[in-house]
């Protein structure tokens, strides 16, 4: 069952052959606005705040807490290229990176087995997931939902309410808090995941295959491909990649507690939809979501150095969310409007 549709609408070189240089930017600039908004977002509040936003202190900063929100939204966005939406991206969070770090102090555990079995339950919940989605024929938003609910049950049930803490091997840590050419080692995990993903999704077979899918699932499946077998693969990967992450927030945290990660669902989701608003808007796709969680941050970080209060976090991802679902609805809307248009054209010289 889909929840979401995933078709993109970018400019032809058909239609910029005949446009003038100014007439090809104003084509480009519903696929690049987003960029253009981050870049000048940038540099208004470089100039605002030229003692404390362009430093490599706030880089570092913005690095350490927005890596595993990026990571969270490139796990969201796996799914929503095939027309499916993931919650357990915010509820799985809060019990792997509990079980990653009680693993090692309750049962005494190596850090690499830890990880490892971690790991595998992300990819176990996942493969639920789709079993859920593409056999129990149950919408992806109630699926993801209903799971995402009981991990969090299970961590509630796990903890007991309480903090798990304990002395952790310098590797784990390392693992966070590393620092490579003097930035924070996540944000490179998060480089490598995008760089893997986006050759995936746009240059191999099971890329144009999922889009395929997350544009017409039925039109994919009497095309000869396997819908059922790409779907739970792609909650398989995003199920991992959470586990991934509630793996980096235990090595950060240092401790495991339930009330951490549910606050990681809105900004994740967030940048996977505004995703679907550049680059290739219409359609989900990696560096417009890198796009999406950059100006998440970009925007939080300088409201809160004017003086924002709490509350202004949430808020600004919450009206995101909604700016952002509006826009690609209307890049869907306008996706339609063009292709209609070349099959009324013949229709109209009869």
């Amino acid at each position: 069952m889909q929840s979401i549709e995933s078709t993109a609408l970018e400019p032809t070189r058909g239609e910029l052959a005949d446009l003038s240089l100014l007439q090809k930017l104003i084509r480009y600039l519903p696929a690049y606005g987003l960029v253009v908004l981050t870049l000048l977002l940038i540099i208004l509040f470089s100039v605002l705040l030229p003692q404390t936003f362009p430093t490599v202190l706030n880089l570092r900063s913005i690095i350490s807490d927005k890596a595993i929100i990026a990571m969270l939204s490139l796990a969201a966005m796996i799914p929503m290229a095939s027309g499916r939406i993931d919650l357990t991206v915010g509820y799985g969070i809060v019990l792997w990176h509990i079980l990653a770090i009680s693993l090692q102090t309750m049962l005494g555990l190596p850090w690499p087995i830890a990880v490892a079995i971690v790991l595998a339950l992300g990819a176990g919940s996942g493969f639920l997931n789709g079993l859920l989605v593409e056999v129990a024929r149950i919408d992806s938003f109630i699926a993801t939902l209903g799971t995402g609910t009981i991990l969090y049950a299970l961590a509630l049930w796990h903890t007991g309410g309480r903090q798990v803490v304990g002395v952790l091997p310098d590797g784990f840590y390392a693992l966070n808090g590393t620092m490579l050419f003097g930035l924070p080692i996540t944000g490179f995990y998060v480089l490598v995941f995008a760089l893997g993903l986006w050759l995936v999704l746009e240059y191999l077979p099971i890329g144009r295959y999922i889009y395929a899918i997350g544009a017409n699932p039925k039109a994919a499946a009497l095309n000869g491909i396997p819908v059922r077998r790409f779907v739970i693969g792609a909650f398989v990967s995003s199920g991992t990649l959470t586990a991934l992450a509630g793996i980096l927030l235990a090595s950060k945290l240092r401790i495991g507690q339930a009330s951490v990660g549910l606050e990681y669902l809105l900004p994740a989701l967030v940048g996977a939809f505004l995703g679907s608003t550049t680059i290739k808007p219409g359609r989900v796709n990696v560096w417009g979501t890198m796009i999406g969680v950059i100006i998440l941050a970009v925007g939080i970080s300088g409201i809160q150095q004017f003086g924002g209060s709490f509350f202004v976090e949430p808020l600004f991802n919450g009206v995101t969310l909604l700016v952002a679902i509006g826009i690609a609805g209307y890049a869907q809307r306008r996706r339609g409007i063009v292709t209609r248009k070349p099959s009324a054209a013949p229709a109209a010289k009869e």
